[in-house]
């Protein structure tokens, strides 16, 4: 997505914060962030294979981590799961929490864990359910994003077109509209072809979620805070200003 705004493909996008901070925290200078989406954090579910030896996340520790590419949510979350076990603390200069092992796409990191290229991947936890439930692979833990999970932002060309403020209040309008009308979600979330939720799992993603109450509104602190962890991961490096990530609207 960061690339098509850079070709002027799209001008909006909506997608995962740290992602975005990331991209913006590498002078990636074409976009800003201009509203909140989703208000909650992500939860990632950790998974191992169906007959390999790890079975908690204690077994991962200096392990091979499958992950969709380097700089990637996969890849970030690596890092947040090893600071928060305390194993950051532990590492040398320049040294990795993990033996990161890039397999590009989820077909492939559970194809991963079990061959025995990967001790573990993670992935967004209801999208993982299914496989967990036909016993593709196993569920051996979560962890949350210190960060609400979704934001949405824009190409810097587009600073005071009103368009941009017209789309976010159309985004807080359907928002307000799903809000009203859960009973109508879970039943296109379940007959989805697309997204393979059973009505059981739609009733449960939709306790985990609360979309943003004010949708033009980025918070600094939450910016600052993603900052600070994709610093420690090593996928921001020198001094970034958070302030300079949003584009008022």
């Amino acid at each position: 997505m960061i690339l098509a705004l850079e070709s002027r493909e799209i001008d909006i996008a909506i997608g995962l914060t740290e992602g975005f901070i990331a991209g913006l925290g590498k002078g990636q200078d074409w976009f800003r962030l201009v509203g909140t989406y989703v208000d909650t954090p992500l939860c990632w579910a950790i998974s191992a294979g169906r007959s390999s030896n790890v079975k908690s996340v204690q077994d991962l520790k200096k392990g091979k981590l499958g992950i969709s590419r380097i700089g990637s949510g996969s890849y970030v979350m690596g890092y947040v799961l090893a600071n928060q076990e305390g194993w950051l603390d532990e590492l040398a200069p320049g040294e990795e929490p993990f033996d990161f092992k890039v397999l590009h796409d989820f077909k492939r990191l559970r194809d991963g864990v079990n061959d025995g290229t990967a001790d573990a991947f993670m992935w967004e936890v209801f999208t993982s359910k299914k496989f967990y439930d036909s016993g593709e692979i196993r569920q051996i833990g979560h962890i949350y994003t210190p960060w609400p999970s979704w934001h949405i932002v824009a190409h810097t060309d587009l600073s005071g077109d009103g368009r941009v403020s017209a789309f976010l209040d159309a985004v807080a309008e359907g928002v307000a509209y799903f809000n009203a009308h859960k009973d109508e979600a879970v039943k296109f979330i379940s007959t989805s072809s697309l997204m393979e939720y059973s009505e059981e799992d739609a009733k449960a993603w939709l306790e985990t979620v609360k979309f943003a109450d004010e949708v033009k509104k980025v918070k600094l602190e939450t910016v600052e805070k993603t900052i600070d962890i994709l610093k420690k991961a090593g996928v921001i490096k020198g001094e970034v200003s958070g302030d300079k990530m949003v584009l008022k609207v």
